[in-house]
């Protein structure tokens, strides 16, 4: 599996999609005592290495490959997410 395949398996995964989206409820729940950018920076991270290490699976990746492209497809999914939330934010208005 290549890279490419590789960041699209991790951008298709339900399951990294579904944390990223509890890591924004919950920065948005938090924010005012933990602040933004620190939470999601340390959500992306663990996300990233908590997959990889914990799943099974048959990659021949190392794991360095597979955090570093954990990192780059949780910050996209992460974007999406935050641009989602503020076109709401600005339609509900």
């Amino acid at each position: 599996m290549g890279l490419t395949e590789l960041m699209l398996a991790q951008l298709a995964d339900p399951f990294r999609i579904g944390l990223m989206v509890a890591l924004v409820i919950t920065m948005l729940r938090t924010q005012g005592a933990t602040g933004i950018w620190l939470p999601l920076a340390a959500g992306v991270v663990f996300v990233a290495v908590i997959i990889p290490s914990t799943m099974l699976n048959s990659l021949p990746q190392p794991l360095t490959t597979l955090v570093a492209a954990g990192v780059v497809s949780n910050v996209i999914l992460l974007a999406v997410i935050l641009a989602a939330w503020t076109i709401y934010q600005r339609l509900r208005r």
